[in-house]
């Protein structure tokens, strides 16, 4: 699968032990999400194209780089991927955001569309999608399809810990969609849930359980 990129980076795997202590609470917990997507946001925008612009220095003229206007978007999957957004636009800041609402049905696996909010000029921007985990996949097809229903070109998709099952799936269904994932798991259990996994993301992002 050569869209997936995994990330070693120490800190990266240092967090997402913490982050899957029982112990840790809701509080800690939401800081090492948003701490984590900042990091893999990093990595996720290297690619983002340069220009040179002429600024002055305290010393002299000079030339430099900066982004060379490429508009983004983050897009997280509700309500899990809303715990992302804080530690992204931390690097991009005039990134806008959209929301796309999508829960798990229990006996099915399947994901429910309940909600799509996106910047009225979403087929014009790069799109980063983001959500915790990754498990069966489904959520992230189903967001990435919705997406391109409307017209955006440039997609990819973070996750902090994903099973393979699950990139698997959303490989062969997107394989034009770049994925950067935090940690592979080792699989999915009888009920959907990753192993060893951290539980309910949103639950514990939210303290709702």
């Amino acid at each position: 699968m050569g869209n997936i990129h995994y990330m070693d980076h120490p800190l990266i795997q240092h967090k997402v032990t913490l982050m899957r202590e029982t112990g840790t609470g809701a509080k800690e917990f939401r800081e090492l999400v948003s701490e984590v997507a900042t990091l893999m946001c990093y990595e996720a925008t290297r690619d983002l194209p340069l220009k040179e612009v002429e600024i002055e220095t305290p010393i002299c003229a000079t030339k430099s780089k900066v982004i060379s206007g490429r508009k983004l978007a983050v897009v997280p999957i509700l309500r899990a991927g809303l715990g992302m957004v804080e530690g992204m636009l931390s690097l991009v800041p005039a990134a806008k955001v959209g929301h796309i609402g999508l829960y798990r049905d229990h006996e099915t696996l399947q994901p429910v569309e309940y909600f799509c909010k996106l910047p009225d000029d979403v087929s014009e921007r790069d799109i980063i999608v983001v959500d915790p985990m990754c498990a069966t996949g489904n959520s992230a097809i189903d967001a990435i399809r919705l997406l391109k229903e409307k017209g955006v070109k440039h997609i990819k998709f973070l996750c902090i810990i994903a099973a393979p099952e699950g990139l698997e799936a959303l490989s062969k269904a997107h394989p034009d969609v770049n994925v950067w994932v935090g940690c592979l798991d080792e699989k999915l259990n009888d009920v959907g849930y990753i192993v060893p996994g951290l539980g309910d993301a949103g639950d514990r992002i939210f303290g709702t359980k």
